[in-house]
């Protein structure tokens, strides 16, 4: 993948469709998801047509705080997974990444959780929160167990959109990628349902 790659997603629509570009603008994933599931599952596409089949990332659990999302191929083969540090993550946003033989290996962390609340609180104001997208943009940042950070995700000023910029800070594997990918994808929408 050519880094860095943009996740974007318009913030008026019923359900959230999330288009995945890279450093060309060229689509690399598509993601479209379902209204009122009650466990949820989010398909991920190569196309927006949803014809080409790419990712299934699906919690284990019905409507749960903290839900383990697990993530498989097109094939039905285990990837990795994703899980919410439980009540760590009211605060401050913390995600567990596991590889396929399901060891926790990753971790993502908010960078300032103090841009996530007066986010949250600015945007709730009539008017004024319709530009709070532009003036508080919350990132996160991927690191190994020993604090290495490989990937950092950053939220753009944009009105009516959400925009996130993905980028890689040092050498993955193909693996790695996915999963970061992924898992990135799983936290936003996460996160945006959280407000």
């Amino acid at each position: 993948m050519k880094y860095p790659l943009t996740l974007s997603f318009k913030l008026l629509a019923l359900g959230s469709r999330i288009y995945v570009r890279d450093a060309d603008g060229a689509l690399v994933g598509y993601v479209k998801q379902k209204l009122l599931k009650l466990k949820e599952e989010i398909n991920v596409y190569a196309d927006e047509e949803q014809k080409i089949h790419l990712y299934t990332i699906k919690a284990d659990r019905v409507l749960d705080f903290s839900a383990k999302y697990n993530f498989t191929d097109s094939r039905g083969n285990q990837i990795g997974a994703i899980k919410r540090r439980g009540m760590r993550s009211i605060w401050k946003a913390n995600y567990e990444i596991f590889d396929q033989s399901d060891d926790s290996n990753l971790q993502i962390s908010e960078e300032n959780a103090w841009v996530k609340v007066f986010d949250s609180l600015v945007g709730e104001i009539p008017i004024v929160g319709m530009f709070a997208g532009y003036v508080f943009n919350p990132a996160y940042l991927v690191a190994r167990p020993d604090g290495t950070t490989i990937a950092r995700l950053a939220k753009q000023p944009a009105m009516f959109e959400g925009k996130f910029v993905l980028e890689k800070m040092t050498n993955l594997s193909e693996e790695e990628e996915v999963r970061v990918l992924l898992s990135v994808l799983t936290m936003t929408l996460a996160e945006r349902a959280r407000g």
